[in-house]
């Protein structure tokens, strides 16, 4: 099954793609109308208008260091998942994209790192909590905005997770419990970038990982953007013996041309398993 992730409205529709995801909202800020025909795809703590236009939402660690793209490993603003009046926001939005497509996809959901977030309202909280240990606290807040998100969503309930399967990380890097999680989660989404897939095993071992980690289901996400569409063939092809499904990000017509050329193949009767020197890029 493959999947098209896109702010085009127009190439939701393309015959290509079994599933299609609409990004509403996304870290700029962004938003427009979300649509009938696709999963609408919403970002929920990334958020750089947000951030720029009340600095009372950014996460702060025990340092003061503000989680913004001016600091290192962050490519866009944050705002902290406890600001209720931010959070409260997020869920009608979800609420208004579920009212269009009964499916709807979270992103971007968690704190931003493992030292975030020490602001005075997170501390108050925390404190205030029946937590002793600050990450089983945090969490349980990430968690409880997910429950809150599903009571909004009759359909199925999608979310992206960072690509790192191995046990405790995402717990403490973002308060994601996945155990916790599925019992709200219909299907996980992980994101495996990168800007030219001239090797391939990387894939593999994460999307392994994933595949023990996880109790529900995953679909993996391949970015599109002029990459060479032999390399993204090659690339769909380690992903799609894992996930239930490979997503093509933000080039649907580059994502169409692989499409097109994998099945052909796949009509020539080229094997692509595991087994085969095809799918086998051990030396690559």
């Amino acid at each position: 099954m493959y999947g098209v992730v896109t702010r085009n409205e127009e190439e939701l529709s393309w015959a290509e793609f079994d599933r299609a995801f609409f990004e509403t909202k996304d870290v700029t800020g962004r938003a427009t109308e979300p649509v009938a025909s696709a999963v609408n795809m919403i970002s929920c703590f990334g958020d750089n208008a947000a951030a720029e236009g009340n600095p009372d939402v950014v996460p702060v660690s025990a340092d003061g260091e503000r989680a913004t793209r001016e600091r290192p490993y962050f490519d866009w603003d944050y705002v902290c998942p406890t600001h209720q009046e931010y959070r409260t926001g997020i869920l009608e939005m979800i609420e208004d994209a579920a009212a269009a497509n009964e499916d709807v996809r979270l992103d971007d959901v968690g704190f931003p790192r493992q030292e975030y977030c020490h602001c005075e309202r997170c501390t108050r909280r925390f404190e205030a909590s029946e937590f002793d240990d600050r990450q089983a606290w945090r969490t349980n807040v990430i968690t409880e905005f997910v429950r809150e998100a599903r009571e909004r969503v009759p359909g199925r309930l999608y979310m992206t997770l960072y690509p790192d399967p191995y046990p405790g990380h995402l717990e403490r890097r973002s308060g994601i419990g996945v155990d916790a999680l599925s019992e709200y989660v219909d299907e996980f989404v992980v994101p495996v970038y990168d800007m030219a897939y001239e090797t391939t095993y990387w894939i593999e071992v994460i999307a392994s990982g994933f595949e023990d980690r996880l109790p529900v289901p995953f679909s993996i996400e391949l970015y599109a953007i002029n990459i060479d569409v032999d390399n993204l063939i090659h690339a769909a092809e380690v992903a799609e013996a894992y996930g239930t499904a490979v997503l093509f990000g933000y080039e649907a017509g580059n994502a169409r041309a692989a499409i097109r050329r994998r099945r052909a193949e796949e009509r020539d009767g080229v094997s692509h398993g595991p087994d085969s020197d095809a799918g086998d890029d051990s030396e690559t």
